[in-house]
């Protein structure tokens, strides 16, 4: 996890607990902030980190944590109930570079589109997130054993982004109104916004079939018809 996780300047742990993970992060980040929302379990982990010139430990939820203006990466094993909750901070944040997170396998493999279908989150922030599965993780290798297995999805942001920031709001209500599900395909929920030929066109040059259900569509084929359409 730590490897995937990579070397940073700045590196955030959502849900730190006693620090399984922070010391390893702290070894190929300059500084680690790990936020933990569990009195027991924070005293405990300050008290193993005193000293120690890389680790700054936060009692506090992570969720209530402002997010840094400078670069920065989270990385954590979080609590899988509040998962949506930690990747939707991750991408409101600015400055965030990378998230790699533990997750639950099924969550990750649906974000990252290893079913070969891609979900709404996935698509709407594709112009400005990447997401990656970058591993599996067996449920036996945790104690006590959970009753699912894990996965590592790592979110990066991209250096460059896909579109200017101008058009990010036609960007969303064109994944929107594609993801109504009207008429059962992509092509026919877009032909009930926008003008049929230009639809048919735009589907033609992408090499997308026109009966082709809106999940298994890749967010690079989107971008493709959305400058083509919009």
């Amino acid at each position: 996890m730590a490897v995937t996780a990579g070397s940073h300047e700045l590196l955030l742990e959502p849900g730190a607990g006693r620090g399984a993970l922070t010391f390893a992060l702290a070894d190929t980040c300059a500084r680690v902030v790990a936020y933990e929302i569990d009195p027991a379990h924070a005293d405990r982990l300050a008290a193993r980190a005193r000293g120690h010139d890389r680790i700054e430990v936060v009692r506090a939820d992570f969720l209530t944590a402002r997010a840094p203006r400078e670069p920065f990466a989270v990385a954590g094993n979080i609590p899988y109930s509040i998962t949506s909750a930690i990747v939707g901070w991750c991408l409101r944040a600015p400055a965030l570079t990378s998230a790699t997170l533990l997750t639950q396998r099924e969550y990750a493999r649906k974000r990252s589109g290893d079913f070969g279908r891609w979900s709404r989150l996935t698509v709407l922030t594709w112009p400005d997130h990447s997401w990656e599965l970058a591993g599996r993780v067996g449920r036996a290798s945790f104690r006590p054993v959970p009753a699912v297995d894990s996965a590592i999805l790592r979110i990066t942001a991209r250096p460059v982004p896909l579109l200017p920031s101008g058009r990010h709001d036609a960007w969303r209500a064109f994944v929107e109104e594609g993801f109504t599900g009207r008429g059962g395909s992509l092509h026919a929920s877009l032909r009930g916004r926008y003008p049929s030929r230009r639809v048919d066109a735009a589907f033609a040059r992408a090499g997308v079939d026109r009966d082709t259900v809106v999940a298994f569509v890749h967010p690079d084929r989107w971008l493709t018809l959305f400058e083509l359409i919009c």
